[in-house]
């Protein structure tokens, strides 16, 4: 059964002397269209965070969208970086989410954030930031953070609902593809779409000769 995420990791991360602690999740890794965004978010203590706070896979679209302001207020930072289908076509998934990851941290500096001393929690169990660090930062794999973690929960609520926005937006009022509901994911109605009307920049195509017309997920 799922489980709510505690502050229990951040806290062993500061007692040991984190200066921060950056939660890291990815959204988007397998659909067929759209880009894949890494989401990020730091925190300086470990402070009760929103009620309600979960993995963005294990709650509605409707609540994450309510909790992305109370996670705003509870982190001291909150960025996204993405990596575009043309990127994930030409350099492949691993790279395209090192890259995207690239990109947040490099907002996080950007906006002047002391990274010094902080730790990174990525969820997941394969470290694909390590390569796209500079400096390098102390990375720490876990699988189900995003689950267990709750600065993990949050850079993964932001990154979903910031995913979701980008492929609504990207629909538009025609949303020819259905991704204002399968959000570039593969259902039946987009693969009929596609056999209809063709593939738009926006789709990955090295991976439409790859997957099957029923593949969907998160």
């Amino acid at each position: 059964m799922p489980t709510d995420p505690t502050l229990d990791v951040e806290r062993e991360l500061f007692a040991a002397g984190a200066t921060c602690v950056i939660g890291v999740d990815e959204v988007g890794r397998g659909a067929i269209a759209g880009p894949v965004v890494v989401g990020v978010s730091l925190i300086r203590s470990a402070t009760d965070f929103p009620a309600g706070l979960r993995d963005s896979k294990l709650i509605s679209a409707k609540r994450r969208e309510a909790l992305v302001g109370p996670v705003l207020e509870w982190v001291e930072a909150a960025e996204m970086g993405e990596a575009s289908a043309a990127e994930i076509d030409e350099f492949g998934i691993v790279a395209s989410l090192t890259r995207a990851g690239e990109r947040a941290f490099a907002k996080l500096a950007i906006a002047d954030h002391d990274l010094t001393g902080a730790v990174v929690l990525l969820d997941g169990t394969h470290n694909w930031l390590k390569a796209g660090l500079i400096p390098a930062l102390d990375i720490r794999v876990r699988a189900k953070a995003d689950r267990d973690c709750a600065v993990v929960a949050a850079a993964s609520v932001c990154a979903k609902v910031y995913r979701d926005g980008l492929m609504v937006t990207e629909a538009g009022d025609a949303d020819t593809y259905g991704w204002a509901s399968n959000k570039g994911y593969g259902s039946e109605g987009h693969f009929e779409a596609i056999r209809e009307h063709g593939v738009t920049p926006f789709h990955r195509t090295t991976w439409l000769r790859s997957v099957s017309p029923d593949a969907s997920g998160e």
